[in-house]
C-alpha cells in the first residue's frame, strides 16, 4: 500500500500535485486520515480534479467523519459519495436531557444566536471528560501527601524557572483518572493506555447535504447493518462517487502506466494462429495469427485504454515451460495457441477460451472393400451373427417343448421334429411360419420374438443399403484401442500437452512421434506405420480443422473427441484483467466479429468434417441389441419355466406311474429322468386338439355315421384292399410304423388299426349279405 504525506499547510498546488499523482497510478481506492481543515480542502481540490467520479472509492476515517457538523455546505457537496467512520452515541434519555439544557443555556448566553445545533459528540466526550476529571480529583483528595509542591534535590537553577516546584499530588491525579470507569452520556468511559474505548463505530455514507448511516462495527460482531446480534453482516447500499449502478472495481489501466510485455510463441507450423515474420529491409517484427487478431479486438473493446506491446518468446520445446514466463515475471501476458490445463492453472490465471475445445485423431481413408461377393454378412458384427443364431435355435426350440405334447403339427420322427425347430424359428425372419400354435405361452412367446425380428431385419436392410449407396471410403483405424492392440505409430503437435494424455491412455512411448506442421502431419499419414509414417496424428479441434481444411482429401477426423478446455490468453495469478478480458471475449463471440477472423485464417473447415463426421464403425454390433435380446430371452425363458412347472404338476401322478416300468441301465436318477423323457414324449389327450380326434374316433365306434365314415371296399375302384383303411391323420404325419416313436404306436397307431378293423369286418359281412 502506498503512502502519501500532505503537510497541514499545504498550499493548493501542493494538494493538487499530491491527487494527479495518484490520478496516475492504477489504483482507484483511496483513504483519507488527517485533520478535518485539511481534509476538506483536499475534496474540492479532488472534485475539481475530477476524481470525486465513477470508479474513485474514498474511504475517511473517524478524524473526518467525527466532524460532520464542521464542515460548509460546500464541503460537503464536494464529499458525495465518501464512506467514514464516526464513533456510535446512542441518543439515550441522558443525552436528550443534556442536549435540552444546552440549547436553553445556550439560547440564554446568547440571545443573538437564532440556529442553535444539537450536542456534538465533541461537547459529550467534554461533559465526560469533565466528569472524569473531577472524580479523580475527590479520589486523589483522600490519599495524604506531602506539601504540594517539592523542589527538586541537587539540581542547579539555571533561571528562575528551575526553581519552581513538583507537583506532589500529580501523580496521584493521573493514576487517578486513567483508573476512573463510569458509564457517561456519551456511552462506557474507559482509559485504556491513556486512550478512550470505543464499544461501536458508525459508518456513514455521505450523501445529499449530510450522512447516511449504513452499517456499524463492533469488536464482537465485526461489520453488521444493526446493532444487534441477529443482524445481517455487511453493509447498506452504499452509493459511491458519481452514483454508479455498481460497485467500484477500485483499480484501472493508468495510460501513464509502463507498456504491458505480451509474450507470443514462436514455432514452426500452424502459422494461422501466431505468425512472426521480419521484414528485411528494417528489421522490424511482424506478428500476425488468429489469435493475436482476437486479442487485438478484445483489448481495443475494453472500457479502459491498455498499451502492450508483443515480445517474440520461443515456445518449441513446451507449452508448459512457456506459461512460466508468466509465474516468472518475464512477461505480463501471453497470447497463442495455449490449451487450459490443470496444471498450467496452477501457474497462471487463464480467460475464458475463445476457440472450440477437445481433442482427437485424424487418420488416411482408404477405398471401401465392402463392395464384394460377402458384402451381405458386413452388416452386423460376428457376436450379432452368433447372438442372433443361438436365440432363433432357442425360440425354436421353447416353442417345440411348449407344443410338442398338444399339437400334431409339431410331432413326428425325431429329424422331423428337429428340422422344425430350426424351420419353425428361421421362417419368422419374413414371416412365413404357417403351423398353428395351440398354446398361449407359445404364441407370447413369438410374439416377442417377431417383434425383435422386425427390428432386427429393418436394422439389417437400413445398413446395408447404406453400404451399398452411400459410404465410399473408409477410414484406416476406427479405434483408438485397436492402434494399440496393432502396435501402430502415432504423431502428436511438438510440445503439446497431448502427449502426456497419450501415456496415460497407454500408449507407448516408443510409438509416439512429434511434428511441427500440417505438412508434416500430411507426409506422415501418407507412408504409414509401415513405412516410417504414423497411422493416426492426435491434436486439438482447431489444429485439426486447419489440417483438414487443407487436405480434405484423403484424410478424415475419427473416434471419440476428448474434452479440454480450449484455447485461452495467460495473465498473471489474480489478474484484475483476467475477467475483464473474458467479459471481451464473451461479447466478441456473441457477435459476427469472432467468425469473420475465424474465416479469415482457417477458411470452411467444416466441409472436411460434415464428411467424417458420417464415417464410424460400418458395421452392428450385438452391444446395439443387447437391450431387445434380453428381453425375448427373459420371456422365452419363463414362459419355459412357467410350462415344465406347470406340466410336472399336471402330471405329477403319471410320472410316478412311469417311473417303475422304465427299463435300461444306469442310475436311479437317469431312469427316471428316461422315463420322464418317455411320458413328455407322449400326446396329451386332454388337449382340446387329441380331445376332439379321440371323441369321433369313439362315436365311429358306436356305429354313429358309418356310412360316410367307414371306407368300403369295391373292386370297381382300383382294386383296393379292405385292410386299406383310412387311418387318421396323426398316424400318417408319420412315415412307416418302424420309424415312429413308440409313443405314437402305443397312442394313435393302436386307436386307429382297431377302428379299421371293426369297420372292415362290418364291411365285409355287408358285402356277404348282398351277394
Amino acid at each position: 500500500m502506498d503512502r502519501t504525506a500532505v503537510p497541514s499547510d499545504a498550499t493548493d498546488d501542493r494538494v493538487d500535485a499530491v491527487l494527479y499523482r495518484l490520478m496516475a497510478m492504477p489504483t482507484r481506492v483511496f483513504v483519507v486520515h488527517m485533520l478535518y481543515p485539511l481534509a476538506a480542502r483536499l475534496f474540492r481540490r479532488a472534485k475539481k480534479a475530477g476524481m470525486m467520479s465513477q470508479d474513485y472509492v474514498w474511504v475517511a476515517t473517524d478524524g473526518v467523519g467525527s466532524f460532520m457538523d464542521r464542515f460548509s455546505p460546500e464541503d460537503v457537496d464536494a464529499m458525495q459519495g465518501v464512506v467514514s467512520l464516526q464513533p456510535y452515541v446512542q441518543t439515550t434519555d441522558a443525552v436528550k436531557n443534556f442536549t435540552a439544557r444546552f440549547k436553553a443555556r445556550t439560547r440564554r448566553e446568547n440571545p443573538s444566536d437564532v440556529d442553535v445545533v444539537d450536542s456534538t459528540l465533541m461537547r459529550l466526550w467534554a461533559y465526560d471528560t469533565i466528569w472524569a476529571i473531577a472524580s479523580a480529583v475527590e479520589e486523589a483528595a483522600r490519599v495524604p501527601s506531602s506539601p504540594a509542591f517539592q523542589t527538586p534535590q541537587g539540581s542547579t537553577a539555571l533561571t528562575d524557572l528551575d526553581n519552581l516546584g513538583v507537583s506532589a499530588t500529580g501523580t496521584t491525579l493521573l493514576k487517578a483518572v486513567l483508573a476512573t470507569t463510569f458509564d457517561g452520556i456519551a456511552g462506557k468511559f474507559k482509559l485504556v493506555d491513556g486512550q478512550l474505548q470505543l464499544s461501536a463505530y458508525e459508518v456513514v455514507n455521505i450523501i445529499g447535504k449530510g450522512a447516511r448511516t449504513v452499517g456499524f462495527w463492533t469488536p464482537e460482531s465485526g461489520i453488521s447493518q444493526e446493532l444487534m446480534i441477529s443482524a445481517k453482516q455487511g453493509l447498506k447500499q452504499i452509493l459511491w462517487p458519481g452514483e454508479p449502478r455498481s460497485t467500484p472495481k477500485g483499480w484501472t489501466v493508468s495510460p501513464n502506466a509502463p507498456m504491458l510485455r505480451v509474450a507470443v510463441p514462436m514455432k514452426g507450423g500452424f502459422k494461422q494462429f501466431v505468425d512472426i515474420s521480419e521484414n528485411s529491409t528494417t528489421g522490424e517484427m511482424k506478428i500476425t495469427g488468429y489469435a493475436i487478431d482476437v486479442f487485438d479486438e478484445v483489448m481495443k473493446n475494453l472500457a479502459y485504454p491498455v498499451s502492450y506491446r508483443y515480445v517474440p518468446t520461443d515456445a518449441s520445446e513446451s507449452y508448459d515451460k512457456f506459461v512460466d514466463v508468466v509465474r516468472d515475471q518475464e512477461a505480463d501476458i501471453i497470447v497463442g495457441d495455449v490449451t487450459i490445463t490443470a496444471s498450467r492453472m496452477a501457474k497462471a490465471d487463464f480467460t475464458m477460451p475463445f476457440t472450440e475445445s477437445g481433442w482427437s485423431m485424424v487418420v488416411a481413408v482408404q477405398k471401401d472393400t465392402s463392395s464384394t461377393m460377402w458384402v451381405f454378412v458386413h452388416p452386423l458384427s460376428t457376436s450379432l451373427w452368433l447372438a442372433s443364431l443361438a436365440f432363433f435355435c432357442f425360440t425354436g426350440f421353447v416353442v417345440w417343448v411348449i407344443e410338442h405334447r398338444i399339437n400334431p403339427e409339431f410331432r413326428g420322427t425325431p429329424w422331423q421334429q428337429f428340422g422344425l425347430i430350426f424351420y419353425f424359428a428361421f421362417s419368422t425372419l419374413v414371416f412365413s411360419h404357417k403351423e398353428k400354435l395351440e398354446s398361449n405361452l407359445s404364441r407370447f412367446v413369438v410374439t416377442i420374438w417377431v417383434f425383435v425380428v422386425l427390428i432386427l431385419t429393418s436394422s439389417y436392410t437400413a445398413s446395408l443399403t447404406s453400404m451399398l449407396t452411400v459410404q465410399k471410403l473408409q477410414p484406416t483405424v476406427t479405434d483408438v484401442r485397436e492402434l494399440q492392440r496393432r502396435g501402430h505409430h502415432i504423431g502428436y503437435q511438438k510440445g503439446s500437452f497431448i502427449r502426456s494424455s497419450l501415456q496415460k491412455m497407454g500408449f507407448d512411448e516408443g510409438k509416439m512421434k512429434t511434428y511441427n506442421s500440417e505438412d508434416e502431419y500430411a507426409d506422415a499419414l501418407s507412408k504409414g506405420s509401415a513405412n516410417g509414417g504414423v497411422t493416426a496424428i492426435f491434436d486439438e479441434i482447431p489444429y485439426l480443422k486447419l489440417f483438414l481444411s487443407q487436405y480434405c482429401d484423403g484424410y478424415m477426423m475419427v473416434g471419440p473427441v476428448y474434452k479440454t478446455d480450449g484455447l485461452a490468453f495467460v495473465f498473471p495469478m489474480d489478474s484484475p484483467m483476467t475477467g475483464d478480458v473474458s467479459r471481451g471475449i464473451l461479447a466478441l463471440a456473441e457477435g459476427e466479429k469472432l467468425s469473420s477472423i475465424e474465416k479469415a485464417y482457417f477458411g470452411q473447415p467444416d466441409a472436411c468434417l460434415s464428411q467424417s463426421s458420417t464415417i464410424g464403425s460400418s458395421n452392428l454390433s450385438f452391444q446395439n441389441f443387447g437391450g431387445l435380446f434380453l428381453i425375448t430371452g427373459i420371456a422365452s425363458g419363463l414362459m419355459l419355466i412357467f410350462y415344465l412347472a406347470t406340466f410336472a404338476y399336471r402330471e405329477r401322478d403319471g410320472l410316478r406311474a412311469a417311473e417303475p416300468a422304465a427299463a435300461g441301465s444306469g442310475s436311479v436318477s437317469l431312469r427316471r429322468l428316461r422315463a420322464c423323457l418317455h411320458h413328455y414324449d407322449k400326446k396329451d389327450l386332454r388337449s382340446p386338439t387329441f380331445k376332439t380326434w379321440n371323441d369321433e374316433s369313439q362315436r365311429n365306434g358306436d356305429g354313429s355315421g358309418s356310412a360316410n365314415r367307414t371306407p368300403r371296399w369295391s373292386p370297381r375302384n382300383g382294386g383296393t384292399s379292405p385292410l386299406s383303411v383310412s387311418i387318421p391323420s396323426e398316424v400318417n404325419a408319420g412315415s412307416s410304423p418302424e420309424e415312429t416313436p413308440t409313443s405314437e404306436i402305443d397312442d394313435s397307431f393302436e386307436y386307429g388299426v382297431e377302428g379299421a378293423a371293426t369297420g372292415a369286418e362290418m364291411t365285409t359281412s355287408t358285402t356277404s349279405r348282398e351277394n
